[in-house]
């Protein structure tokens, strides 16, 4: 892969963000990069492919089409583990049952590694309880939620001992776009300077068809209001107005497991956005943190954007007003946010009818890292009880 090098970079204390790169060139060929060129960054098929050998791609799934998902399946390489976390309903038709049997079917065919779990199995409970890890419970079930579901597949990744992971949204219409994505991944992994490295999606085009014809709409409807106000916060601690953020609502994007042990993460659609606050919260150097190493070491934020258009279902209003009011709470409560911020906020929120006025946006639950706990066990438990558990030898 040939990935243009960032043009600009915001620092924050330890934290680097790096501006959108573009893709050059998907298969850059198989010979290694010698550093013939300054403005590209050039990685070989073969040192991808060892990226991917250590990588997980964690797959959040609820309710999905079974041609869509086997999709998304398709597109993933082949040397990089799978991880299922299905939310799906089980009743009155058990949709979980109709995602193990199309993941089951395309296996037969590509006997590719995997592991799929249903996001309420009860054995989650009881496995999460003896780690001591009871934050994302409600009782003895994992709560519902996507920044949830894809906790639960970080820690199997861990479990495993991968080095990577990426998530990837299961209602990609175009696998040739995972695929890329997959690329990106490695080859971000690969130009980073730190073990502490995210990397997220910048879509160049949102596809949909309009008429007798496709529309390639450029912002997403969310994505354009986090980034705002993201960057308004970061303007506003630098004093240096700023558009760096560009990936504020990217659920395709990864980080290296080393980083993912120490993030604190957001429930549901929160999630995405959270990591970006965290990162400015803990490492911008503007509060104490007890991450000596991430201090010293850095952490480093790539965007990259892809050939590739993104399809995806179209969701309803209310999903997108949900996704604004999720998004810009995460910024609200922010211990960096200062009240001229909030006021900004709160008008916006007021402006496209999601709060009344006199309203705040309600305070988001978090995830504690997990770091600490012990995941082979609990993948040892899930293996042993888990009804819904799957897994193909890995």
């Amino acid at each position: 892969m040939r990935i243009d090098i960032p043009r600009y970079s915001e620092r924050l204390g330890a934290l680097r963000i790096h501006d959108v790169q573009r893709v050059i060139e998907i298969d850059s060929g198989s010979m290694k990069s010698l550093g013939e060129d300054f403005h590209v960054l050039r990685f070989s098929v073969d040192e991808i492919k060892e990226v991917e050998s250590r990588m997980a791609i964690i797959l959040p799934v609820k309710n999905e089409k079974p041609n869509i998902l086997e999709g998304v399946l398709s597109g993933i390489p082949h040397d990089v583990l799978v991880i299922i976390v299905s939310n799906s309903s089980r009743v009155p038709i058990d949709r979980y049952q109709i995602e193990v049997d199309t993941v089951l079917h395309f296996y037969r065919f590509s006997r590719r590694s995997f592991i799929m779990i249903h996001q309420k199995d009860p054995v989650w409970g009881l496995a999460l309880k003896k780690v001591n890890y009871t934050s994302i419970l409600e009782g003895d079930v994992v709560r519902d939620g996507k920044g949830e579901g894809m906790v639960l597949g970080i820690i199997l990744a861990k479990a495993l001992g991968k080095e990577f992971i990426g998530f990837i949204d299961s209602d990609n219409y175009i696998p040739g776009a995972v695929y890329e994505y997959a690329k990106i991944y490695a080859s971000a992994f690969l130009a980073a300077r730190t073990p502490y490295a995210m990397v997220r999606i910048r879509w160049p085009y949102k596809t949909k068809f309009v008429g007798k014809g496709f529309y390639f709409r450029r912002r997403g409807r969310v994505s354009e209001i986090t980034n705002k106000y993201i960057n308004m916060l970061l303007g506003r601690l630098t004093h240096f107005e700023t558009d760096i953020v560009k990936t504020g609502n990217s659920g395709d994007h990864a980080m290296t497991m080393r980083l993912a042990e120490v993030m604190e993460f957001a429930e549901g659609f929160a999630i995405e956005p959270y990591e970006l606050i965290y990162l400015i919260e803990q490492f911008s150097g503007l509060k104490p943190t007890k991450y000596e190493d991430v201090i010293s070491k850095g952490v480093e934020v790539f965007q990259v954007e892809p050939r590739n258009p993104h399809v995806h279902e179209e969701r309803g209003t209310e999903h997108i007003k949900e996704m604004i009011l999720k998004s810009l709470s995460i910024i609200y409560h922010s211990s960096l946010c200062d009240e001229e911020l909030k006021k900004q906020i709160l008008d916006e929120l007021v402006t496209r009818g999601i709060l009344k006025p006199g309203e705040e946006p309600p305070k988001q639950r978090t995830i504690p890292p997990l770091a600490q706990i012990d995941a082979g066990k609990v993948l040892e438990i899930l293996a042993e009880h888990a009804e819904s558990f799957i897994a193909t030898e890995t």
